[in-house]
């Protein structure tokens, strides 16, 4: 493969899609020959700082090689971590590129407009020289594993609400309701779900010590900054309504500690207490693609984890994502949509009055009487579990990886078995260097009774 003036070789490429140019291979032949050093510094709330080093090269003729590279880390390391004063050290011309590239009339103004409004400040570039880079400040804290006292546990899904009380670490009482937070417009009907499921699971107990909350979405101090269960919220009532929304709900029932955490990291905390283990990275295929992480100390990092606007694909013509306006990022090649995507290659179309989740099923049930899939299905899960493994090489740039979570309604049936064995296959012949050191597993049933809903309860310490 060629791409920019830099080659290189791919043993494993997808069936269903042999354009796609995995992120980290062109990664490490660009970076063999990259001498000139350079440091991209991403600060986000409070003053954290991520401090990438890297190289570019040297030589007009890899102008556009270094514009590519430089751009694409910005965005994982943007999605990924998090932040808003993105400072690039040691080159002014690659600065000012991507000064350009994200502002709100630049290619990645949905970056710029998104992470402007998620951390209340608006997105800048600067240029510094290498020497004077700033110093990374990390925020890894503990979080989770707190199972004395009465508790509530609240998981709040896109289709359903779960809610647990807990007491000493055991489920006292669980519900699981139906509900629609995507497709209401008014907050309160949001609001008044969520308080019936707290004061459910505290009529359950003799008392409320601690509110955990797992949900979809960005969440700063416990605030709603970003999420797509209140997709339909005007921004107005968002910013009045919604932001401190879980903050309000806990108060109906005292006031007592809440915290409120990214359902990605729930899911890599419940992870880690089924696995008693760390290192853990959580990556749920369902809607979109979602993802959690915990440290090596147990910790969660206050990163964003939001893998679906990582990208992992480096061909110029890769799937594109209409929200975001990119092309190649995770959210086309591990969700339901990848799945989409792929099916009209084997010559399945789909009825246009159906949901994606809906398209989905169609696809999951293509299976004869003995099992096995039909009309070649299997090449999509085998496509997916390609784009994985290279993925999963990608990811190690910016996560300490021991054992890999993989979730969510794509996985379920054959087709989570099918991905989980093609991307072991890809890591042990693309990146030997790497397979030996990373668990990749569906959740076993250990994981399962570590509901999530339990996890969450888990995320307050008691004072």
């Amino acid at each position: 493969m060629k791409l920019y003036n830099i080659e290189f070789d791919v043993k494993n490429t997808p069936v269903l899609d042999e354009g796609f140019i995995p992120m980290h291979k062109f990664n490490q032949a660009f970076l063999s020959k990259a001498t000139k050093p350079l440091a991209i510094a991403v600060e986000r709330n409070s003053g954290y700082t991520y401090v990438y080093d890297t190289l570019v090269c040297e030589g007009t003729e890899y102008d556009d090689a270094n514009k590519f590279y430089v751009e694409r880390m910005v965005k994982a390391i943007l999605w990924c971590v998090g932040g808003y004063k993105i400072t690039i050290c040691g080159d002014d011309a690659l600065a000012g590129h991507i000064k350009a590239v994200y502002s709100p009339t630049g290619a990645r103004s949905f970056d710029y407009e998104t992470m402007s409004n998620v951390y209340e400040h608006p997105v800048t570039v600067c240029s510094a020289t290498y020497a004077d880079k700033p110093k990374a400040v990390q925020n890894s804290k503990p979080i989770g594993r707190n199972l004395d006292g009465c508790r509530i546990g609240f998981d709040a899904g896109g289709s359903d609400r779960k809610v647990s009380a807990i007491v000493n670490g055991e489920s006292v009482y669980s519900e699981e309701v139906v509900w629609y937070p995507k497709v209401t417009a008014d907050p309160s009907y949001h609001y008044n779900e969520i308080v019936n499921a707290f004061k459910t699971a505290a009529s359950k107990m003799p008392r409320v010590d601690a509110i955990g909350v797992s949900s979809a979405g960005i969440y700063i101090d416990n605030r709603t900054m970003i999420a797509s269960l209140f997709l339909k919220v005007s921004p107005e009532e968002f910013e009045a309504q919604v932001k401190d929304i879980y903050i309000r709900a806990a108060k109906e029932i005292g006031d007592i500690p809440i915290e409120v955490c990214n359902d990605g990291d729930v899911t890599a905390l419940a992870g880690a207490m089924s696995l008693e283990d760390t290192n853990i990275l959580g990556i749920a295929m369902g809607t979109s693609e979602a993802g959690g992480y915990v440290d090596k100390d147990g910790n969660v990092t206050g990163w964003l984890n939001e893998l679906a606007f990582a990208p992992c694909d480096a061909q110029t013509n890769g799937s594109h994502d209409e929200w975001s306006g990119d092309i190649g990022c995770g959210v086309k090649y591990f969700s339901q949509d990848a799945v989409i995507k792929l099916a009209p290659k084997l010559n399945i179309n789909f009825d246009d009055t159906l949901s994606p989740g809906d398209k989905l099923k169609v696809v999951q049930e293509m299976v004869d009487g003995n099992g096995n899939y039909i009309n070649g299905v299997e090449k999509i899960y085998d496509t997916i579990g390609v784009y994985l493994g290279h993925t999963l090489a990608y990811y190690t740039t910016f996560y300490d990886i021991k054992h890999v979570l993989l979730m969510g309604r794509v996985t379920s049936g054959l087709g989570g078995d099918i991905i989980v064995e093609r991307a072991k296959a890809v890591l042990k012949d693309d990146y030997p260097e790497l397979a030996a050191g990373i668990n990749l597993q569906l959740p076993d049933e250990k994981s399962r009774r570590v509901g999530q809903s339990i996890a969450a309860g888990s995320l307050p310490k008691i004072s």
